[in-house]
Protein backbone atom coordinates (compact mmCIF):
# COMPACT_ATOMS: atom_id res chain seq x y z
CA UNK A 1 0.00 0.00 0.00
CA UNK A 2 1.20 3.44 -1.18
CA UNK A 3 1.73 5.74 1.69
CA UNK A 4 -0.08 9.10 1.17
CA UNK A 5 2.30 12.12 1.01
CA UNK A 6 1.91 15.54 2.46
CA UNK A 7 3.75 18.95 1.37
CA UNK A 8 4.01 21.45 3.82
CA UNK A 9 4.89 24.57 2.06
CA UNK A 10 6.22 27.46 3.31
CA UNK A 11 4.56 26.68 6.52
CA UNK A 12 6.69 28.65 9.34
CA UNK A 13 6.60 25.70 11.87
CA UNK A 14 8.70 22.17 11.83
CA UNK A 15 6.36 19.91 11.93
CA UNK A 16 7.19 18.44 15.32
CA UNK A 17 3.90 18.89 16.88
CA UNK A 18 2.54 16.79 13.76
CA UNK A 19 4.12 14.36 14.22
CA UNK A 20 3.26 14.11 17.70
CA UNK A 21 -0.78 14.17 16.85
CA UNK A 22 -0.02 11.24 14.44
CA UNK A 23 1.49 9.61 17.20
CA UNK A 24 -1.17 10.11 19.64
CA UNK A 25 -3.99 9.08 16.83
CA UNK A 26 -2.15 6.00 16.01
CA UNK A 27 -1.27 6.18 12.96
CA UNK A 28 2.06 7.61 11.94
CA UNK A 29 3.11 4.54 9.64
CA UNK A 30 -0.23 5.97 7.24
CA UNK A 31 1.04 9.15 6.05
CA UNK A 32 4.09 10.76 5.13
CA UNK A 33 4.73 14.19 5.89
CA UNK A 34 7.08 16.56 4.06
CA UNK A 35 8.45 20.03 4.88
CA UNK A 36 9.46 22.67 2.44
CA UNK A 37 10.59 26.28 3.03
CA UNK A 38 12.33 28.36 0.72
CA UNK A 39 12.14 31.59 -0.01
CA UNK A 40 11.77 30.89 -3.92
CA UNK A 41 7.78 31.32 -4.00
CA UNK A 42 7.05 30.49 -7.77
CA UNK A 43 5.27 27.81 -9.13
CA UNK A 44 7.56 26.04 -10.57
CA UNK A 45 9.35 25.79 -7.14
CA UNK A 46 6.35 24.38 -5.39
CA UNK A 47 5.89 22.00 -8.16
CA UNK A 48 9.34 20.74 -7.81
CA UNK A 49 8.69 19.63 -4.20
CA UNK A 50 4.69 18.99 -4.48
CA UNK A 51 4.02 17.98 -8.01
CA UNK A 52 3.49 13.75 -7.02
CA UNK A 53 1.57 15.12 -3.65
CA UNK A 54 -1.65 13.44 -2.44
CA UNK A 55 -2.45 17.08 -0.31
CA UNK A 56 -0.76 19.93 0.10
CA UNK A 57 -0.86 22.46 3.04
CA UNK A 58 -0.52 26.67 2.12
CA UNK A 59 -0.76 29.57 4.06
CA UNK A 60 -0.24 32.64 1.55
CA UNK A 61 1.27 30.62 -1.59
CA UNK A 62 -1.60 30.70 -4.52
CA UNK A 63 -2.73 27.53 -5.65
CA UNK A 64 -3.79 27.95 -9.20
CA UNK A 65 -6.16 26.16 -11.24
CA UNK A 66 -2.84 25.74 -13.50
CA UNK A 67 -0.52 24.31 -10.96
CA UNK A 68 -3.05 21.92 -9.81
CA UNK A 69 -3.45 20.50 -12.98
CA UNK A 70 0.04 19.52 -12.91
CA UNK A 71 -0.43 17.37 -9.90
CA UNK A 72 -2.48 14.28 -10.79
CA UNK A 73 -2.20 12.83 -7.53
CA UNK A 74 -3.70 16.06 -5.47
CA UNK A 75 -7.10 14.86 -3.85
CA UNK A 76 -7.07 17.85 -1.02
CA UNK A 77 -5.60 21.33 -0.94
CA UNK A 78 -5.34 22.67 2.95
CA UNK A 79 -5.20 26.68 3.66
CA UNK A 80 -4.05 26.95 7.21
CA UNK A 81 -6.12 30.12 7.68
CA UNK A 82 -9.51 31.25 7.47
CA UNK A 83 -9.44 32.61 4.20
CA UNK A 84 -9.05 30.10 1.16
CA UNK A 85 -9.31 32.92 -1.40
CA UNK A 86 -5.68 31.87 -2.24
CA UNK A 87 -6.91 28.49 -3.65
CA UNK A 88 -8.72 27.83 -7.10
CA UNK A 89 -11.80 26.32 -5.75
CA UNK A 90 -13.72 26.31 -8.69
CA UNK A 91 -10.74 24.60 -10.77
CA UNK A 92 -10.30 22.31 -7.29
CA UNK A 93 -13.73 21.12 -7.93
CA UNK A 94 -13.62 20.32 -11.74
CA UNK A 95 -10.28 18.08 -10.48
CA UNK A 96 -11.96 16.19 -7.71
CA UNK A 97 -10.01 18.14 -4.99
CA UNK A 98 -11.27 18.92 -1.91
CA UNK A 99 -10.25 22.58 -0.22
CA UNK A 100 -10.47 22.84 3.56
CA UNK A 101 -9.49 25.59 5.60
CA UNK A 102 -9.06 25.73 9.76
CA UNK A 103 -12.45 27.98 10.43
CA UNK A 104 -13.03 29.41 14.30
CA UNK A 105 -9.10 29.11 15.09
CA UNK A 106 -8.42 32.55 15.95
CA UNK A 107 -12.07 33.56 17.23
CA UNK A 108 -10.97 34.78 20.31
CA UNK A 109 -8.13 36.32 19.29
CA UNK A 110 -9.21 38.81 16.63
CA UNK A 111 -12.12 39.52 18.93
CA UNK A 112 -9.63 40.86 21.33
CA UNK A 113 -7.88 42.23 18.97
CA UNK A 114 -10.36 43.82 17.48
CA UNK A 115 -11.79 45.69 21.12
CA UNK A 116 -8.32 46.18 21.65
CA UNK A 117 -8.04 48.73 18.84
CA UNK A 118 -11.02 49.96 19.18
CA UNK A 119 -10.28 50.97 23.08
CA UNK A 120 -6.35 52.43 21.82
CA UNK A 121 -8.35 54.92 19.57
CA UNK A 122 -10.47 55.80 22.01
CA UNK A 123 -8.17 56.83 24.81
CA UNK A 124 -5.03 57.60 22.21
CA UNK A 125 -2.90 54.81 23.66
CA UNK A 126 -0.35 54.29 21.00
CA UNK A 127 -0.28 57.69 19.99
CA UNK A 128 0.31 59.11 23.15
CA UNK A 129 3.30 56.33 23.93
CA UNK A 130 4.60 57.51 20.65
CA UNK A 131 4.63 61.05 22.17
CA UNK A 132 6.05 59.49 25.72
CA UNK A 133 9.21 58.14 23.22
CA UNK A 134 9.69 61.24 21.58
CA UNK A 135 10.69 62.82 24.87
CA UNK A 136 7.46 64.33 26.17
CA UNK A 137 4.99 64.00 28.89
CA UNK A 138 2.23 66.01 28.05
CA UNK A 139 -1.56 63.97 28.27
CA UNK A 140 -3.03 66.64 25.54
CA UNK A 141 -0.59 65.59 22.82
CA UNK A 142 -3.19 63.87 21.57
CA UNK A 143 -6.74 65.38 20.58
CA UNK A 144 -9.07 65.24 23.45
CA UNK A 145 -10.68 62.16 23.68
CA UNK A 146 -14.42 60.89 24.19
CA UNK A 147 -15.73 58.47 26.58
CA UNK A 148 -16.69 55.48 25.16
CA UNK A 149 -19.01 54.05 27.35
CA UNK A 150 -22.69 55.35 25.05
CA UNK A 151 -21.19 55.08 21.69
CA UNK A 152 -22.21 53.07 19.02
CA UNK A 153 -19.72 50.15 17.40
CA UNK A 154 -20.74 48.90 13.81
CA UNK A 155 -19.91 45.80 12.95
CA UNK A 156 -20.60 45.25 9.18
CA UNK A 157 -21.23 41.02 9.20
CA UNK A 158 -21.80 38.52 11.95
CA UNK A 159 -19.94 35.45 11.94
CA UNK A 160 -17.76 34.11 14.79
CA UNK A 161 -15.64 36.92 15.33
CA UNK A 162 -18.01 39.63 15.96
CA UNK A 163 -20.12 37.30 17.98
CA UNK A 164 -17.12 36.86 20.41
CA UNK A 165 -16.90 40.20 20.48
CA UNK A 166 -20.34 41.28 21.93
CA UNK A 167 -20.15 40.40 25.38
CA UNK A 168 -16.26 42.11 25.49
CA UNK A 169 -18.40 45.29 23.87
CA UNK A 170 -21.60 45.56 25.90
CA UNK A 171 -19.35 44.90 29.36
CA UNK A 172 -17.60 48.21 27.98
CA UNK A 173 -21.71 49.35 27.85
CA UNK A 174 -21.43 50.26 24.36
CA UNK A 175 -24.35 49.98 21.95
CA UNK A 176 -24.27 47.77 18.95
CA UNK A 177 -25.23 47.59 15.75
CA UNK A 178 -25.18 45.32 13.24
CA UNK A 179 -25.48 45.19 9.23
CA UNK A 180 -25.70 41.36 8.45
CA UNK A 181 -28.29 40.81 5.57
CA UNK A 182 -28.10 37.07 6.14
CA UNK A 183 -29.31 37.40 9.87
CA UNK A 184 -32.79 38.29 11.44
CA UNK A 185 -33.31 40.89 13.49
CA UNK A 186 -34.48 38.32 15.80
CA UNK A 187 -31.39 36.39 15.60
CA UNK A 188 -29.47 39.31 16.45
CA UNK A 189 -31.74 40.06 19.05
CA UNK A 190 -30.73 37.32 20.94
CA UNK A 191 -26.92 38.82 20.97
CA UNK A 192 -28.31 41.80 22.32
CA UNK A 193 -27.81 43.81 19.55
CA UNK A 194 -29.85 45.60 16.45
CA UNK A 195 -29.79 45.26 13.19
CA UNK A 196 -28.86 47.52 10.55
CA UNK A 197 -31.26 47.47 6.89
CA UNK A 198 -28.65 49.08 5.06
CA UNK A 199 -25.07 49.45 5.22
CA UNK A 200 -25.49 53.11 5.20
CA UNK A 201 -27.44 53.06 8.08
CA UNK A 202 -24.86 51.43 9.89
CA UNK A 203 -22.02 53.77 8.27
CA UNK A 204 -24.29 56.82 9.58
CA UNK A 205 -25.36 55.83 12.84
CA UNK A 206 -22.07 54.51 13.85
CA UNK A 207 -18.85 55.68 15.94
CA UNK A 208 -16.82 53.05 15.67
CA UNK A 209 -17.12 50.69 12.04
CA UNK A 210 -15.11 47.16 12.74
CA UNK A 211 -15.44 45.30 9.45
CA UNK A 212 -15.81 41.11 9.59
CA UNK A 213 -16.45 39.79 5.73
CA UNK A 214 -14.14 37.51 3.62
CA UNK A 215 -12.75 38.57 0.80
CA UNK A 216 -15.34 37.83 -2.16
CA UNK A 217 -15.85 39.71 -5.25
CA UNK A 218 -18.60 41.25 -3.72
CA UNK A 219 -16.82 42.89 -0.85
CA UNK A 220 -13.70 43.53 -2.46
CA UNK A 221 -13.30 47.01 -2.57
CA UNK A 222 -17.02 47.56 -0.28
CA UNK A 223 -15.88 50.48 1.81
CA UNK A 224 -14.62 52.84 -0.81
CA UNK A 225 -15.26 56.88 -1.39
CA UNK A 226 -18.93 56.73 -0.87
CA UNK A 227 -19.19 54.69 1.79
CA UNK A 228 -16.37 56.47 3.70
CA UNK A 229 -18.13 59.88 3.26
CA UNK A 230 -21.25 58.12 4.99
CA UNK A 231 -19.04 57.89 8.26
CA UNK A 232 -19.29 60.59 11.06
CA UNK A 233 -15.96 62.80 11.18
CA UNK A 234 -15.81 61.86 14.42
CA UNK A 235 -15.81 57.86 13.93
CA UNK A 236 -12.91 55.64 13.21
CA UNK A 237 -12.68 52.56 10.71
CA UNK A 238 -11.35 49.63 12.07
CA UNK A 239 -10.30 46.57 10.22
CA UNK A 240 -9.32 43.13 11.08
CA UNK A 241 -10.44 41.71 8.22
CA UNK A 242 -9.16 41.51 4.96
CA UNK A 243 -7.11 44.56 3.54
CA UNK A 244 -8.92 44.70 -0.06
CA UNK A 245 -12.25 44.57 1.48
CA UNK A 246 -11.31 48.76 1.88
CA UNK A 247 -10.07 50.48 -1.12
CA UNK A 248 -7.15 52.08 0.81
CA UNK A 249 -6.63 54.95 -1.21
CA UNK A 250 -9.92 56.31 -0.82
CA UNK A 251 -9.06 55.72 3.20
CA UNK A 252 -6.15 57.66 2.92
CA UNK A 253 -8.06 60.65 0.64
CA UNK A 254 -10.75 60.76 3.81
CA UNK A 255 -8.19 60.85 6.74
CA UNK A 256 -6.34 63.60 4.87
CA UNK A 257 -9.38 65.60 4.46
CA UNK A 258 -10.64 65.19 7.63
CA UNK A 259 -13.47 62.74 7.23
CA UNK A 260 -12.47 60.58 9.76
CA UNK A 261 -11.21 60.45 13.51
CA UNK A 262 -8.60 57.76 12.62
CA UNK A 263 -8.69 53.84 12.01
CA UNK A 264 -7.49 50.96 13.39
CA UNK A 265 -5.73 48.45 11.09
CA UNK A 266 -4.70 45.01 11.53
CA UNK A 267 -4.52 44.28 7.33
CA UNK A 268 -3.45 46.32 4.44
CA UNK A 269 -4.10 46.32 0.53
CA UNK A 270 -0.77 45.49 -0.47
CA UNK A 271 0.50 42.61 1.72
CA UNK A 272 3.03 41.26 -1.19
CA UNK A 273 5.01 44.48 -0.73
CA UNK A 274 4.35 45.43 2.70
CA UNK A 275 4.01 49.25 1.65
CA UNK A 276 0.86 51.13 2.76
CA UNK A 277 0.47 55.14 2.89
CA UNK A 278 -1.22 54.56 6.33
CA UNK A 279 1.72 54.37 8.10
CA UNK A 280 2.17 58.25 8.09
CA UNK A 281 -0.76 59.16 10.14
CA UNK A 282 -0.77 59.76 13.72
CA UNK A 283 -4.56 59.02 14.12
CA UNK A 284 -3.88 55.36 12.30
CA UNK A 285 -3.12 52.28 14.55
CA UNK A 286 -1.59 49.74 12.19
CA UNK A 287 -0.35 46.02 13.22
CA UNK A 288 1.23 43.99 10.99
CA UNK A 289 -1.99 41.49 10.40
CA UNK A 290 -1.52 40.07 13.46
CA UNK A 291 -4.69 39.74 14.92
CA UNK A 292 -4.59 35.99 14.62
CA UNK A 293 -1.91 35.82 16.46
CA UNK A 294 -1.22 33.17 20.10
CA UNK A 295 0.44 30.04 20.67
CA UNK A 296 -3.14 28.59 21.12
CA UNK A 297 -4.77 29.88 17.99
CA UNK A 298 -1.50 28.49 15.81
CA UNK A 299 -1.79 24.85 17.49
CA UNK A 300 -5.82 24.77 16.71
CA UNK A 301 -4.86 25.81 12.78
CA UNK A 302 -2.26 22.90 12.75
CA UNK A 303 -4.47 20.73 14.70
CA UNK A 304 -7.30 21.10 12.35
CA UNK A 305 -5.31 21.62 8.34
CA UNK A 306 -3.98 17.87 9.96
CA UNK A 307 -7.12 16.20 10.70
CA UNK A 308 -8.37 17.35 7.34
CA UNK A 309 -5.29 15.63 5.49
CA UNK A 310 -6.61 12.19 7.39
CA UNK A 311 -10.01 12.70 6.76
CA UNK A 312 -9.47 12.60 2.93
CA UNK A 313 -6.28 10.90 2.61
CA UNK A 314 -6.42 8.26 5.53
CA UNK A 315 -10.26 7.76 5.77
CA UNK A 316 -11.25 8.56 2.55
CA UNK A 317 -14.06 10.64 3.39
CA UNK A 318 -14.59 14.79 2.93
CA UNK A 319 -12.56 16.62 5.02
CA UNK A 320 -14.41 17.95 8.22
CA UNK A 321 -13.73 21.91 7.36
CA UNK A 322 -14.43 21.46 3.28
CA UNK A 323 -14.50 24.57 1.53
CA UNK A 324 -15.73 23.90 -2.07
CA UNK A 325 -19.11 22.42 -1.01
CA UNK A 326 -20.23 21.30 -4.39
CA UNK A 327 -17.51 18.26 -4.47
CA UNK A 328 -18.88 14.90 -4.45
CA UNK A 329 -16.83 12.94 -2.31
Amino acid sequence: MTIPKVVYFNIPDDLAYERQLLAEWGIADQIDLIEVKTEDNRPETFLEAAQDADGVIVEYFELTGDVMRQMPNLKIASVQAIGSNNIDSATASELGVAVSNTPGFCVDEVAVHTVGLIIDLSRNISRLDRSVRAGKWDPMDAPMPHRLAGKTVGLVFFGGIPQRMVPMLRALELDVVVFAPTKSAEMLAEFGVRKAESLEELLRESDYVSLHTPLLPETRGLIGTEELGMMKPTAFLINTARGAVVDEKALVSALEAGGLAGAGIDVIEDEDTEQTELRRFENVVITPHAAFLSEESFLQARRQSLQCQIDRLVHGVAPRHLVNRDLQI
